[in-house]
């Protein structure tokens, strides 16, 4: 379903500058509530209390590209009300600074969940921090996240913000300086 009346501030969970918009889903100012749905990937009008006002963003309709000016933002969108749609539109996106994949090969496909079941392709991950990234910025979004190897095979799995796999002992092993960091394979 569709909404069909504007995104106001009430649809915010935070406003003004002193919010960084960077790595979230923000509402603008528009005529259309289907085109007021963006994730902002950066800019220098995306951080807190910002320097300029360019910001660079995804639309959470249509997956396309989009600068626009800060002054445009209405705010964060409280995650609980982004609709399914945008969701899994949400989902395809990959993280800010997330290297090319002409260059380099993906060892990560990442996987974001609708309660139902309901999801779109895997998202290529080429690093190991890229796929925390692709968690991190789903996280407050999506139901379930998953993130598998290049054979398939499930190396993290989480359900409304709690992880399921690894366990909690698992990962604080992995991430252990002491056991050489991180590593999912």
């Amino acid at each position: 379903m569709e909404r069909n009346t504007l995104y106001t501030e009430k649809d915010c969970s935070t406003t003004g500058l002193g919010c960084g918009i960077q790595g979230k889903v923000v509402v603008i100012g528009q005529d259309s509530p289907d085109m007021q749905l963006y994730f902002c990937l950066c800019g220098n009008g995306a951080g807190a209390n910002p320097s300029g006002s360019a910001v660079f963003l995804v639309s959470l309709r249509t997956g396309e590209f989009a600068l626009k000016t800060r002054s445009e933002v209405i705010g964060i969108l409280k995650p609980e009300i982004l609709l399914d749609s945008a969701k899994l539109q949400l989902s395809q996106i990959r993280p800010v600074g997330a290297l090319d994949l002409k260059n380099h090969e993906p060892k990560y496909s990442g996987y974001s969940f609708l309660p139902d079941g309901c999801y779109a392709s895997g998202v290529w991950l080429c690093t190991e921090q890229e796929a925390l990234d692709y968690v991190e910025m789903q996280k407050p979004y999506q139901h379930r996240i998953m993130l598998c190897d290049r054979d398939d095979f499930c190396v993290l799995e989480m359900e409304n913000g709690r992880l399921l796999h690894p366990s909690g002992e698992e990962m604080e092993a992995l991430q252990n300086p002491q056991n050489g960091g991180l590593t999912m394979t």
